[in-house]
C-alpha cells in the first residue's frame, strides 16, 4: 500500500526541485551531529517552522529506521493507529516502512492497532519525511498515530516501543511530531511553551502533562511527546536539549497570535558529562570531590578543558585549563567542574536548590596552534586565543551569537584587558564538544 502525499504542494513545495531547495535553506550542513534516541520536532507549513525542523534533523546523527509519532488532526481511524506494511510517498520519492519493527511493535502492545484511516490525510508524520530523505534518503518509518487517551496509555505505549526497539536490537530514533501553543499572543505563547519544555527536558511526562492540563497549553503532539520520553528513557536516555525555539510571529512579524515551535533533542549523556555533573552535585551538597569510577577512553589523555553550566538555556559558569594541569582529562574535569561552579567570577556559587535546573557540556581542547592571519580562523570550528605579552583572551567556537572572527577576537581582547589597538598573537584550537 502506497500512502500518496496530502499537503504537498500546501505544507511545503510539490516541486522535487523547490523542494529540496527550500530544505536545504533550512538546515546547517555544519552542524556537529549527535547520537540521539529522539526529539520532538513541529509540523507546520515550511515557511513557518522549517528552520526549527531543520536545526534539530541537522543536529542527529541518523540511523536507518525512524519512528515517527504524530496527533490526529483529522478524527479519522482507530484512536492509537500503527502502519506495518507499505511505503509514504513524497516528492523526494518513496519511504518504504519498516515491517519487522512496525510489527514487532504491534504485536508488542495492548494498544496500537492497524490502521491506514489515521494516516490517509494526517500531515503531522508527513511533512517530517521530506526533512529526512534530505539528509539520508533509505531511511525506513513506522508510522504512529496517536489519538485523545490518557497519560497512563500514552506512558505504557512508549514502553512497549522501547522493548520492540531492544527485542530486534534495532538502531532507532524516535520523533515526535508537534507544535507546541497554538494562536495566543507571542508573550503568552512563550511563556507557557517554556513550562512544556522545561517538563521536556526534565524527562518529565508526568510534569508534562499536569503543566499542560493546568496551564491550558495547547501543544497538538502532547501524546507523542509523552510516548517519546517513556521510550526514551527506557531505552536509557538520561538528558534533553532544546536546540531551536520560535513562533509563526517570527516569519510573519504579526505577534497578535502565534503558534510555538519547538526543536528538541533527547540522549544518553555522555561519560564525560556524567562525570562533570556528579562532581558539581557531589561538591555542592556534600563538599566532596569524587573520584572517577573508571577512566573511558576519552578521559584517559592530557589536554586542556572547559567546563561550561547553563541554566535555563543561560550561561551559569564556565572555567577552564588551555593546557593541561592534571594528570589526565578526567582529572582536569573533576577541578574545573568545582571551579565553574564555585568560583567563575561572573557568577556566584551554584546553590543546591539549583542543581535541578543546570545543563552541562564539556569541551576536550586540542593543543593551541600560532597563526599569522584572521582568515586562518573560523568562528564554528576553531576557537582563539589573542595574546598580548602576559595577558590572554580565550573563546571557545561555535558560540550563540558570535558568528564572526572580528567579533572573537574583540571578546578575547576584553577577557584579556587588551587595548583595541594593541599588537596582538593570534592562536587557534578546535574542540571536542560534549553535552
Amino acid at each position: 500500500m502506497i500512502r500518496n502525499p496530502a499537503v504537498s504542494g500546501q505544507f511545503y513545495p510539490a516541486s522535487p526541485s523547490q523542494l529540496k531547495v527550500m530544505i536545504e535553506s533550512m538546515v546547517d550542513e555544519e552542524a556537529v551531529k549527535e547520537e540521539v534516541i529522539g526529539m520532538v520536532s513541529p509540523h507546520a507549513g515550511y515557511i513557518y517552522s522549517g528552520w526549527v525542523a531543520g536545526a534539530v534533523m541537522s543536529k542527529i546523527k541518523f540511523k536507518d529506521t525512524f519512528i515517527i509519532m504524530g496527533p490526529n488532526h483529522t478524527g479519522l481511524g482507530k484512536p492509537c493507529s500503527i502502519m506495518t506494511e507499505g511505503a509514504w510517498k513524497t516528492p523526494l520519492g518513496e519511504v518504504e516502512i519498516d515491517s519487522e519493527l512496525g510489527k514487532s511493535i504491534l504485536a508488542t502492545s495492548s494498544y496500537l492497532q492497524e490502521d491506514y484511516a489515521a494516516h490517509q490525510y494526517e500531515h503531522s508524520i508527513e511533512v517530517q519525511i521530506p526533512f529526512l530523505q534530505y539528509f539520508k534518503p533509505d531511511i525506513k518509518l513506522v508510522p504512529i498515530i496517536l489519538a485523545y487517551s490518557s497519560g497512563a496509555v500514552y506512558k505504557e505505549i512508549g514502553r512497549e516501543i522501547a522493548k520492540a526497539i531492544k527485542d530486534l536490537n534495532k538502531e532507532v530514533v524516535i520523533i515526535a511530531s508537534s507544535d507546541m501553543t497554538h494562536y495566543e499572543p507571542q508573550e503568552s505563547a512563550q511563556r507557557k511553551d517554556m513550562q512544556a519544555i522545561e517538563a521536556i527536558l526534565d524527562l518529565n511526562e508526568d510534569e508534562l502533562l499536569r503543566r499542560i492540563d493546568e496551564l491550558d497549553i495547547s501543544m497538538c503532539g502532547y501524546a507523542p511527546t509523552v510516548s517519546l520520553i517513556s521510550a526514551a528513557k527506557e531505552l536509557g536516555a538520561t538528558s534533553a536539549e532544546l536546540v531551536k525555539y520560535q513562533t509563526s510571529g517570527d516569519t510573519t512579524g504579526d505577534y497578535s497570535a502565534v503558534v510555538g515551535y519547538a526543536g528538541i533533542i533527547i540522549k544518553e549523556m555522555s561519560a564525560v558529562v556524567k562525570l562533570a555533573k556528579k562532581t558539581i552535585e557531589t561538591y555542592v551538597k556534600e563538599g566532596k570531590t569524587p573520584q572517577p569510577e573508571e577512566l573511558t577512553p576519552e578521559m584517559r589523555g592530557r589536554t586542556g578543558v572547559f567546563v561550561s553550566i547553563h541554566k535555563f538555556g543561560a550561561l551559569r559558569g564556565c572555567i577552564g585549563t588551555i593546557e593541561p594541569n592534571e594528570k589526565n582529562v578526567a582529572e582536569e574535569i573533576i577541578k574545573n567542574a568545582i571551579s565553574s561552579a564555585t568560583r567563575d567570577p561572573r557568577f556566584p556559587p551554584i546553590a543546591p536548590t539549583e542543581l535541578k535546573d543546570l545543563d552541562y557540556s564539556v569541551d576536550v581542547l586540542t593543543t593551541p596552534e600560532p597563526i599569522d592571519r584572521q582568515d586562518q580562523l573560523d568562528p564554528k570550528k576553531y576557537g582563539v586565543i589573542v595574546e598580548a605579552g602576559m595577558r590572554r583572551g580565550l573563546l571557545l567556537p561555535d558560540l550563540e551569537g558570535v558568528d564572526s572572527v572580528d567579533y572573537q577576537i574583540d571578546i578575547c581582547r576584553q577577557k584579556g584587558d587588551i587595548a583595541p589597538d594593541e599588537p596582538i598573537k593570534l592562536y587557534r584550537f578546535e574542540v571536542k564538544r560534549y553535552k
